[in-house]
């Protein structure tokens, strides 16, 4: 990999543009940043104004790290170039032109992945193994919730004036937040119905919705799994737990700590599945990309037809909080 484009370059491009950096020590990187931002960036090679330019440098793979409403039309450059593109979560703003980039990029062999990167993180894996293990027997019920106090997310910037509080640039607890959705879609496939309850619901005074409680349903059985997402709690929580027929799993991600309770000998067990490095599934995607540009399937990147399936459940939320109602969810 001897040239790599990022796009924007907000905290998590910066980011990836120093994890770029230690990765490929030797590559030329360039940053695509908006017009009148400053012409040098640390650890870049090159830094452009103008997506032309950009383009002109011919990149071997792209990062797309800009505000979600870009990230459309910015992918379907670089795909039209057939440049390969991870494009940072959510995929998009709105499922409009999603599926004609995804289409494209499958007729030209474009490699096209969006960054959730919690699919990296090992207490993730270590669920997901123990449910393909079957041990907790078959999932009735699961819940999801993720919860940050906004104001705290970025210390020393207006929370107000920051993507996550602003409708133009695709901010709101539902795209901000969808990691939750991704992984619940990742352990137990695409959910048929949902019901979704939300809004401003917190002294925040911004635009978009700060709470979201889903209800999402497979099919007539189970499982059935709730999910909530919020902008207002002052501690910070990321929690799962999985109820089965023959146990329960519990996971806390702030922690570390996976506990495991088999019904057939009715004791927890604990084991501890916490990061050394908050970094590392940031760096872990990245090598991920890279192995799949190069013919290597990973099991972990989100596909570009995964990730707009997560927007189709965006779209379903915001039409049920709408109607205050359960919804059928249109995959497109």
């Amino acid at each position: 990999m001897e040239r790599v484009l990022v796009v924007s370059l907000g905290s998590i491009g910066r980011r990836h543009l120093r994890n770029l950096r230690s990765l490929l020590p030797e590559a030329e990187l360039a940053v695509l940043r908006r017009p009148g931002s400053p012409a040098t960036a640390e650890g870049a090679t090159h830094v452009f104004q103008d997506l032309p330019s950009a383009l002109a440098f011919r990149p071997d793979a792209a990062i797309v790290a800009s505000p979600a409403t870009e990230h459309l039309a910015v992918a379907r450059a670089l795909v039209g170039q057939a440049i390969p593109v991870l494009v940072e979560k959510p995929f998009a703003d709105r499922i409009d032109g999603l599926a004609g980039l995804v289409s494209e990029a499958e007729a030209k062999s474009v490699p096209l992945f969006v960054a959730y990167n919690l699919r990296f993180h090992p207490m993730m894996q270590r669920v997901r193994a123990l449910l393909t293990d079957n041990a907790v027997g078959r999932v009735l019920t699961a819940r999801a919730e993720v919860g940050q106090y906004l104001p705290d997310w970025r210390p020393g910037q207006p929370y107000r004036e920051g993507v996550s509080a602003r409708r133009e640039l695709g901010g709101g607890a539902l795209l901000e937040l969808s990691h939750e959705l991704d992984y619940i879609y990742w352990l137990f496939g695409r959910p048929q119905r949902l019901y979704a309850a939300g809004g401003q619901i917190g002294d925040l005074g911004i635009e978009v919705e700060d709470a979201v409680a889903l209800t999402l349903r497979f099919g007539d059985g189970a499982p059935i799994v709730n999910v909530n997402l919020d902008f207002l709690q002052r501690a910070v929580t990321r929690q799962l737990r999985i109820v089965g027929t023959e146990g329960t799993l519990s996971g806390n991600l702030m922690t570390g700590e996976l506990d495991l309770y088999r019904a057939a000998d009715g004791n927890w067990t604990r084991e501890t599945c916490r990061l050394a490095d908050a970094n590392q599934p940031y760096l872990d995607e990245v090598a991920a990309f890279f192995s799949a540009i190069a013919g290597s399937k990973s099991p972990l990147l989100a596909s570009a037809r995964q990730g707009t399936d997560v927007i189709c459940l965006v779209e379903a939320a915001r039409q049920s909080m709408a109607g205050r109602r359960e919804v059928e969810i249109d995959y497109v």
